[in-house]
């Protein structure tokens, strides 16, 4: 879900400036050696799901949607600080839109990811409480 919905910040700052709405999702290709919307989207639910499993790690139980914001936007600054020194077509996508998407990206999976539960033992875990099963 956070992967299909994130980039809805800069597809409407494209529509709305005259860009394509596609071309963040070509830009995405050139990660795989060229820019294209197949390898774009294959580059992007990649990265996503790599991402998506890191957040599902790192965020706390409460406040998900909030440190998920802040997350992604830290993910957004390493991200474009190191795509942008390699590959042209993301160096000129409009920043601030791909920061907003990525902001978008953390906020959706904090939503979308169960919160741990922290177990009378100390380690994590989620699923049914021993009480839930009686």
């Amino acid at each position: 879900m956070a992967g299909a919905l994130s980039g809805a910040p800069s597809t409407v700052h494209a529509v709305l400036t005259g860009r394509s709405p596609l071309a963040a999702a070509r830009a995405a290709g050139e990660l795989l050696g060229a820019p294209g919307l197949a390898r774009g989207a294959a580059a992007h639910a990649t990265m996503s799901l790599g991402w998506t499993v890191v957040l599902a790690i790192v965020l706390p139980p409460h406040r998900r949607v909030r440190w998920g914001a802040a997350v992604g936007l830290a993910i957004g600054v390493l991200d474009l600080s190191v795509a942008r020194h390699r590959y042209p077509a993301i160096a000129a996508l409009p920043t601030t839109a791909q920061l907003a998407d990525h902001l978008a990206f953390g906020a959706l999976a904090g939503l979308a990811l169960p919160a741990r539960v922290s177990r009378a033992d100390g380690s994590r875990g989620g699923g049914a409480s021993p009480r839930s099963l009686a």
